[in-house]
C-alpha cells in the first residue's frame, strides 16, 4: 500500500477541513469485517462526499494526491435516518447498484495487493473508533482528534490512540517434517502453523518458544523473524517466525489445539497442490500459508 497518511499534516484541524471541501476527495466504507467494492472492478468502492462535508472525517490519506476518507459502512444504509448515521449517509451518498459489500477474505483473495492492503487499513481504523466510543478511563464519550488517528475524552483529558496486538505465528520443524495443529473447534482436517499473543513484558522471540511449548509440547528453539502482516480480525499485527525443534511427541497441552503433530514434507506439499486425500491449510492470503508454502520451498532443496 502506498497510501501517504499524512501523520504529521493530519494535525491541523483547518487543513483536513479543506480536503473535505476538495472535488477529489473520495471515502472507503468498511463494516465490522465488511468493506464496500466496486462491482465493475477488482478495487474498492470510492465514494464522493455528497454534500463536501463530513460531521467527522477520518483521514485514511492522500492517494496520488487525493485525499482519502473512512466512514462506516452501517451508517450508509439508511440515509433517511435520524442523527449522526443519517447525516453520514446524506454526506457520503448511498450505496448503490455498481458496489456490493464483500467480507474482508474476500477482499484479501480477489483484490490486487494494494487495495487489499487499504481494505485491511480501513476496517482497522473504523473497528478501533467503534470500541472506543466511551472514555476506558471515566466512561465519558470521547471526540476525534487528529484526522481520526486519536481520540479525546474532554471529561478527564485522557488521550486514546489505535490498538495493534502483536501476536506471533511460527513454522516449527524437525528433520523435514512440520508442526501443524487444528484449532478446538475448527473443522476436520483444517490445520495450520501455531500461533499466539505476546504477552506484556516479552519479547516476540519468547513468545514463539512459550506458544509452542504450551500449544503443543514441544521445546523449539533459534526462533528467526521472517515476515509480517496486518490481521484486523479485529485488530492484530502477525510476526512470522521459523523456528527448529530438537524432536518430541506433540501433544495438545493447553486445550487450544484439537490436535497436533509433525507433518512430512510430503504430505505437507500435496496439501499444497489440493489434494483431496490429504488436509486442508489456510488461504493464500494468510501469513500462515506463506510460512509453509516457505518451508516447503527450503526442505525440498
Amino acid at each position: 500500500m502506498t497510501l501517504d497518511r499524512a501523520d504529521v499534516a493530519r494535525k491541523d484541524p483547518g487543513w483536513v477541513r479543506e480536503l473535505v471541501q476538495r472535488p477529489d476527495a473520495r471515502l472507503l466504507a468498511a463494516g465490522p469485517g465488511t468493506v464496500l467494492a466496486d462491482g465493475a472492478q477488482p478495487a474498492l468502492a470510492r465514494l464522493a462526499p455528497a454534500r463536501g462535508r463530513l460531521p467527522d472525517p477520518i483521514l485514511l490519506g492522500l492517494e496520488q494526491g487525493a485525499p482519502l476518507f473512512a466512514v462506516d459502512l452501517d451508517e450508509l444504509s439508511d440515509p433517511t435516518a435520524g442523527g449522526p448515521a443519517g447525516d453520514v449517509a446524506a454526506d457520503a451518498g448511498v450505496v448503490d447498484d455498481a458496489q456490493r459489500v464483500i467480507s474482508l477474505r474476500e477482499a484479501g483473495t480477489t483484490l490486487p495487493p494494494a487495495e487489499a492492503g487499504l481494505a485491511a487499513y480501513v476496517s482497522a481504523l473504523m473497528n478501533w473508533h467503534r470500541r472506543n466510543r466511551f472514555c476506558a478511563n471515566c466512561g465519558a464519550p470521547t471526540a476525534l482528534t487528529d484526522a481520526g488517528y486519536s481520540r479525546h475524552c474532554p471529561n478527564c483529558g485522557a488521550d486514546h490512540f489505535p490498538r495493534t496486538d502483536p501476536v506471533v505465528i511460527m513454522s516449527v520443524e524437525h528433520e523435514r517434517r512440520l508442526l501443524l495443529g487444528r484449532r478446538a473447534g475448527a473443522p476436520e482436517g483444517r490445520v495450520s502453523v501455531l500461533a499466539g499473543f505476546v504477552a506484556p513484558g516479552e519479547s516476540a522471540e519468547e513468545a514463539v518458544v512459550r506458544e509452542v511449548l504450551e500449544e503443543s509440547s514441544i521445546v523449539a528453539r533459534d526462533p528467526e523473524y521472517v515476515t509480517s502482516q496486518p490481521w484486523p480480525f479485529p485488530a492484530s499485527l502477525m510476526l512470522g517466525f521459523h523456528a527448529r525443534s530438537d524432536a518430541g511427541d506433540p501433544i495438545s497441552a493447553d486445550g487450544e489445539l484439537a490436535e497436533v503433530g509433525f507433518y512430512e514434507l510430503e504430505t505437507v506439499r500435496a496439501a499444497l497442490r489440493g489434494d483431496e486425500s490429504t488436509f486442508k491449510l489456510p488461504p493464500s492470503i494468510s501469513i500462515a500459508r506463506y510460512l509453509i508454502e516457505r518451508w516447503v520451498a527450503r526442505a525440498g532443496n
